[in-house]
């Protein structure tokens, strides 16, 4: 048997949560509402999006924990953006966000996507939130979308499969 994912993203009967940093908030909320857009572009709506605010990128996970966990969560999406600076610390953060993350989808069943930007400059991230490179936010969205998706198609496929 084999259990295929939509073509295109698919929000109608979904609820999500977008945990979005504060920190480089005029490239981070240009993320966040790119996922909106993509959320109601594929047939969600407003009403079954929350948007919360996290202080920084290493709170991402803690925040998305509280709504992964929720039973009428159907996805979280992540966003957020961490610049190289003169020190290594940029690294730290954004190994220990993408663990975090990883293990909270793991643990909970939930799909989490990973939408923190790791750039080197804000020309990067402004490339990557609307710019040249698209928005990282509607891409987010949308592997969460699918990811959902086919969750929810695993755990209707039955025991011994289909005959």
């Amino acid at each position: 048997m084999r259990v295929s994912l939509p073509l295109q993203p698919q929000a109608y009967g979904k609820r999500v949560a977008i945990v979005t940093s504060r920190y480089h908030d005029a490239v981070t909320s240009r993320l966040a509402d790119g996922a909106v857009r993509s959320f109601l572009a594929a047939g969600g709506r407003e009403e079954d999006v929350i948007r919360a605010d996290a202080p920084g990128s290493f709170e991402l996970p803690v925040i998305a924990a509280a709504y992964a966990r929720r039973p009428d969560i159907d996805a979280v999406v992540t966003l957020g953006l961490v610049l190289q600076g003169e020190t290594t610390h940029d690294r730290y953060i954004c190994d220990s966000v993408a663990q975090a993350i990883q293990d909270l989808a793991l643990e909970t069943g939930t799909p989490v996507a990973f939408g923190l930007l790791t750039c080197q400059s804000m020309e990067q991230a402004e490339a990557r939130a609307g710019g040249s490179h698209g928005n990282k936010g509607e891409e987010a969205m949308n592997a969460a979308l699918l990811a959902a998706t086919a969750v929810e198609a695993a755990r209707r496929v039955p025991r011994g499969g289909v005959r």
